[in-house]
């Protein structure tokens, strides 16, 4: 957990303001990135359009009283580079619900873990995104892929079981971290791809 504290006077009056980086909050950034991905926006716009709210008031100090951070927006690019796939109406319409499907998955896992729930986010992760989830009318449509698409959906499937036996440990250990690096990676994976390719 990562916590930023700062300690003043207002009103002669000791107030403490603190910025905590939970697990739940990084999960929700790590899902933040993945629907960027999904849908061709840009990180930096998405987190625009979905900013964290921090309610000053509640911590009885003055807004001009903390530091401010420095983002840097990243720039939309002018052209989209990512290589155009074509699939079949049906094949198309198949693998983008399966897609959706895999966010709302993710969704359900993070719901899991913020509730200490190890075990079910470990059988969520390895039914809806692991290696046992590759069947159905989207991996019916891989042959329409080229290699690289593939390589990187299997690396997501791969990465999902990895974070299911990480999940599995911290019901043991309650060491959440792995668990979270892992995640991250299944995020990475969809992210790689969505920047590479689109379907038409």
């Amino acid at each position: 957990m990562l916590t930023l504290g700062l300690t003043m006077r207002c009103c002669r009056q000791p107030y403490l303001s603190a910025f905590v980086m939970t697990p739940s909050l990084l999960l929700q950034r790590l899902t933040l990135s993945c629907l960027a991905a999904c849908i061709g926006m840009p990180l930096a716009l998405a987190q625009t359009a979905a900013p964290m709210q921090h309610d000053m008031a509640q911590h009885g100090m003055h807004q001009h009283a903390m530091p401010q951070a420095t983002v840097t927006k990243q720039a939309a690019p002018k052209t989209d580079v990512r290589k155009a796939v074509h699939f079949p109406a049906a094949a198309k319409r198949a693998t983008l619900a399966e897609m959706r499907a895999h966010l709302q998955a993710l969704g359900e896992i993070q719901m899991a873990l913020s509730k200490s729930e190890y075990e079910l986010a470990a059988r969520l992760a390895e039914n809806k995104l692991g290696l046992s989830s590759m069947h159905g009318d989207m991996y019916d449509s891989a042959r329409y892929m080229p290699a690289g698409m593939r390589e990187l959906g299997y690396a997501m499937h791969q990465s999902a079981s990895q974070f299911a036996m990480a999940a599995q440990d911290a019901s043991v250990s309650g060491d959440l971290r792995p668990a979270l690096a892992a995640l991250a990676k299944i995020n990475q994976n969809c992210v790689a791809c969505h920047s590479a390719y689109k379907l038409k």
